[in-house]
């Protein structure tokens, strides 16, 4: 489970990052991606269900980011950064099935991956201070949650 979600947050993040950088179609690029990596279902369901989260979120959750990481202008934060916080956010403030410490970890383990050498620091940074102001993310991003 934890290999097959870690999986998918890795496909939504190279998903969210393909969208930011190219004017790619949101089910187009799903579609590619999930047949050019034959995706199992549960990692190809919960990409999708992050990507589709996140990608029409966008500019709540930048602001979210923004707050907390006000020295780091949005526009001058590399794409990957943005896009693993993005999804963090998500999880943690819409989505709210996992762990914020598992998020977190998650999140810290793209950046290493996926971000440049300092990636992973800030990313543990912003995503620390969110989680001590957690109450207040959730109320601003509770307009974004399913009815339910």
């Amino acid at each position: 489970m934890v290999k097959a979600r870690r999986k998918a947050r890795a496909i939504a993040l190279q998903v969210l990052y393909e969208l930011d950088c190219t004017r790619h179609e949101l089910e187009d690029t799903l579609a590619h991606h999930s047949e050019e990596l034959a995706l199992d279902a549960g990692v190809q369901e919960f990409a999708r269900t992050l990507v589709m989260g996140v990608w029409p979120a966008r500019t709540r959750l930048d602001r979210a980011i923004h707050k907390q990481a006000p020295q780091w202008p949005l526009r001058e934060m590399a794409s990957i950064d943005l896009n693993i916080l993005r999804i963090a956010l998500w999880e943690v403030g819409v989505q709210q099935t996992t762990p914020v410490k598992v998020i977190i970890n998650e999140a810290v383990e793209l950046a290493k991956k996926y971000g440049s050498d300092s990636t992973a620091k800030f990313v543990n940074g912003v995503l620390g201070s969110i989680a001590d102001n957690l109450t207040a993310l959730r109320a601003e991003l509770a307009v974004l949650a399913p009815a339910a």
